[in-house]
């Protein structure tokens, strides 16, 4: 686990806040496309350098 990613407490709290469209993020993958978000601001590294845990 890297210090972006949620512990399970957390995601329960913040999952049920984020929205899911008709032409959103696919509900599989909304857990680790928002802890992608979460590496990027928290550590200010490039986009180029995510980890792939987070996916493309």
């Amino acid at each position: 686990m890297t210090r972006a990613q949620l512990t399970d407490a957390e995601w329960e709290f913040i999952g049920p806040y984020l929205p899911i469209g008709r032409y959103g993020p696919y509900p599989g993958r909304l857990r680790q496309q928002f802890e992608g978000v979460l590496w990027r601001f928290r550590t200010g590294g490039p986009w180029r350098e995510m980890p792939a845990e987070f996916g493309a």
